[in-house]
């Protein structure tokens, strides 16, 4: 079908529609920058030919020269054969307006976090001039540590992540947004490189998928390395980490806001006496928390 079809194609709209077609017949799962076959097709589409992706419109009914079919016409076919997510074979990821690069050995970026760094961690962080340190736990692309850089630019940041191509990807993201004098990328085991360090705010989209999960998963996030998905039997073996050594590292003004999918319930009960605020994002108000330092026992 792959084979024949650039004779057949001749438009942008032609091919949207035979992408859609094409990924809805595979019955392809979504999730890593788009939630349907039909902006997925858009997407890779646009970036292919190198249009702008937020203007879809202008461009529907143009006519294709036949190397720009066959430009598109092998992503189509890997999107469906080989399930690999979008942005890896972009490798680029978006984040609102924040571009960043991704391949196989990062999570692609989609955390909830990034729209509370985009609002400055408003109404919480009242002055974001009282940032002087910030720590990225578990950074992966880097993205968060970067959106965290331009939310407060009075800070300096620290990146952890365990795995070190995880941390050559965040690597060349920080460079691309000229930010290496700013952000610091450690590799580490959660907190281990930073003991007795002190941060105003602590940031961490960790692992958090339960193990029956993990199994259930469809081929399209296996493809992303395990480490940055699953966490244990219930998926908080990683934020209970976190609960219990992120209060030596805040500052007495501290705050700690971490992403734990859907395990709010479950953590809610495990630990009755933390005050958990849960903010509100796009998904709704289940899915990050947050905790000030005053709020942990003493």
């Amino acid at each position: 079908m792959f084979d024949s079809a650039a004779s057949h194609l001749h438009t942008v709209r032609d091919l949207i529609r035979f992408a859609v077609s094409r990924f809805n017949q595979a019955q392809l799962h979504f999730g890593h920058g788009t939630d349907n076959a039909y902006d997925e097709a858009v997407y890779l589409v646009l970036h292919t030919l190198k249009l702008p992706i937020d203007r879809l419109e202008p461009f529907l009914d143009a006519r294709l020269l036949p190397e720009e079919i066959n430009q598109v016409l092998p992503l189509i076919r890997r999107r469906v054969e080989e399930r690999k997510p979008a942005a890896y074979l972009t490798h680029e990821a978006w984040l609102g307006e924040y571009r960043f690069y991704v391949d196989e050995r990062v999570i692609v970026p989609r955390s909830f976090i990034s729209e509370l760094l985009r609002q400055h961690l408003a109404p919480w962080v009242e002055y974001p001039e009282l940032i002087h340190r910030g720590l990225d736990l578990c950074t992966g692309s880097g993205c968060l540590a970067i959106m965290m850089a331009d939310a407060f630019p009075d800070a300096e940041i620290d990146a952890i992540d365990l795995s070190s191509d995880a941390l050559a990807v965040a690597a060349r993201n920080v460079e691309d947004y000229r930010l290496g004098y700013r952000v610091n990328l450690l590799q580490s085991d959660m907190f281990v490189a930073v003991q007795g360090h002190q941060y105003d705010l602590i940031v961490s989209n960790p692992p958090y998928v339960d193990a029956e999960s993990v199994a259930e998963l469809p081929t399209e996030y296996l493809q992303e390395p395990e480490m940055a998905l699953g966490s244990g039997h219930d998926g908080l073996d990683a934020t209970r980490i976190i609960l219990d050594e992120a209060p030596a590292l805040l500052t007495p003004h501290g705050i700690l806001v971490v992403e734990i999918g859907h395990n709010r319930a479950l953590l809610e009960e495990e630990y009755p006496e933390l005050p958990f605020t849960w903010l509100e994002t796009s998904g709704g108000d289940g899915f990050v928390f947050l905790l000030r330092k005053e709020d942990f026992p003493t």
